[in-house]
């Protein structure tokens, strides 16, 4: 509980994954990777119940293990390519409160993020009780700049994505960000169909060496380097 309100994680976690089979219970260091998830969840002090949405038995066992709730699965409906992390939110909200069990705000999680910590949790849900409970999403600084990006045009022509004056030197080009898609708060309240989590309004920096995610097999190593950097292996 934080400034007096109930505060839920949600961690999504689907079955199906095309580039790395079984993804959300991949092992990485004899662990599945959403157990990272899950245990930097119950690690946050603010954190009031940490539930997995899945459709997936393999999953569901995987989830329970490593300390989170699973009660109750999710639609095959909404665990295709083309569902939108929306409605797995909103169903997630409305099932849970069938059970009697509602919450002031919730923290969706993704499993893909295994370097998310608790703090980095925590330090998120202050920023977003500070900024007036405006939806936030967390975001680690940019490799390339968008400045030195281009995209061809009908014509066939290089054209620039944003404006700006590309001939600085790189070192002084103004600094961007990406949302890297490991945590995501909003009130229970604001949230509907039409809402676009990768456009809360407020942004919570993360440092690159917890913003790793998984999406294929190269992004494993990265991940296995950062945990060995951090003395988390």
């Amino acid at each position: 509980m934080i400034n007096g309100k109930r505060v839920l994680a949600l961690i999504p976690a689907r079955g199906g994954s095309k580039g790395i089979p079984n993804k959300n219970v991949y092992k990485i260091n004899r662990k599945p990777l959403i157990a990272y998830t899950i245990n930097s969840a119950l690690e946050c002090d603010y954190i009031d119940s940490v539930v997995v949405s899945t459709d997936s038995e393999v999953i569901t066992k995987a989830a329970i293990r490593a300390g989170a709730e699973v009660p109750f699965m999710r639609p095959s409906e909404l665990a295709s390519d083309t569902s939108k992390t929306i409605d797995v939110v909103l169903h997630a909200i409305e099932a849970l409160k069938n059970m009697g069990r509602e919450f002031d705000y919730v923290v969706l999680l993704q499993a893909t993020s295994p370097l998310r910590t608790a703090s980095d949790i925590a330090g998120a849900l202050d920023t977003f009780v500070k900024n007036e409970e405006k939806g936030l999403v967390s975001v680690s600084e940019a490799e390339e700049s968008p400045i030195l990006m281009r995209k061809f045009d009908e014509n066939g022509f290089l054209v620039r994505i944003i404006e700006g004056n590309s001939t600085i030197r790189r070192q002084d080009l103004p600094t961007y960000y990406k949302v890297n898609g490991a945590i995501y708060i909003n009130r229970v309240d604001d949230l509907n169909k039409d809402t676009s989590l990768n456009d809360n309004e407020i942004g919570y920096i993360m440092d690159k060496t917890h913003s790793a995610d998984i999406d294929e097999y190269k992004d494993i190593a990265e991940v296995n380097y950062y945990l060995g950097l951090l003395g988390r292996k």
